[in-house]
């Protein structure tokens, strides 16, 4: 059963090193707990966003905490691009795995059904084979000069994400973001933030049941009201636009994005 304890208990688990998953920008992104891994000075995350990231991995990128990125796209949206992250990019300060949103979706499938590698057809005569060399291309075994690209199994140490609810069996509920369900079968530990506990159990509830990840696959949770902030939690809360329009001004240069993580993230400012 999950233990629902601090958000600086159950962030706990990620050290320096980890391969953490998180999920995209409408998914709910743990963006609390990310200001609070900051804060605890974590190093050398091999990042897996699923399958892209926008805030999250710019603000992990530029505080430092990032030594590899997997994913297919880092953006602000109708803010821009992301700063700190394109210039980890083009200053060679981060390792860069290009991907596909199905490539990263397979890799995680087949983590979560415990087989070394999945199979994935759509990659054939892209440009993204030449820069990833974990990925091959073999005949397949059912055709005769029938291509195929095997994706090695992504395994994160820890998926970490946001949610609505949960309750005091460890159950969370996710509602109809299912990629959050592969993320929770493939990685090792999963930890949760919520915006509030349930009083009864999610499973019992045929209104809730569907939507939601069994207590089983879940190792922490801990309350973070507005938890995703500035970015939304779909069916509860909008982006603080005003907010992400600051940061992508703020986090053009160094010297100012320095000072918005002491204003925003050391400081603990209420959102």
């Amino acid at each position: 059963m999950a233990q629902i304890t601090s958000l600086d208990e159950v962030l706990a688990l990620i050290g320096d090193g980890t391969l953490l998953v998180v999920p995209r920008e409408v998914a709910g992104v743990p963006m609390a707990a990310t200001r609070a891994l900051i804060r605890r000075g974590v190093r050398r995350l091999h990042l897996v966003a699923l399958p892209t990231s926008s805030l999250q991995a710019d603000l992990l990128i530029g505080a430092g905490c990032v030594a590899t990125l997997e994913t297919s796209a880092v953006s602000l949206g109708e803010f821009g691009p992301a700063p700190r992250f394109t210039a980890a990019v083009t200053g060679g300060t981060i390792t860069m795995k290009d991907a596909t949103c199905p490539a990263l979706h397979a890799a995680l499938q087949a983590a979560e059904k415990g087989v070394p590698f999945m199979p994935l057809r759509g990659l054939i005569d892209s440009d993204v084979l030449k820069y990833r060399d974990d990925w091959q291309v073999i005949d397949s075994p059912f055709g005769n000069n029938d291509p195929i690209v095997l994706l090695p199994a992504i395994k994160p140490d820890v998926a970490l994400f946001h949610a609505p609810m949960a309750d005091r069996f460890g159950n969370v509920w996710i509602g109809r973001q299912r990629e959050l369900t592969t993320m929770a079968h493939a990685a090792e530990k999963t930890v949760v933030t919520v915006e509030r506990m349930h009083d009864g159990d999610l499973l019992a509830d045929p209104v809730l049941a569907a939507g939601t990840l069994p207590g089983f696959y879940v190792e922490h949770i801990a309350i973070a009201e507005r938890g995703a902030w500035p970015l939304p939690l779909p069916d509860h809360y909008k982006s603080d636009a005003e907010h992400l329009a600051l940061y992508a001004k703020m986090a053009a240069t160094p010297e100012d994005f320095a000072e918005y993580l002491d204003r925003y993230v050391y400081e603990r400012r209420a959102a």
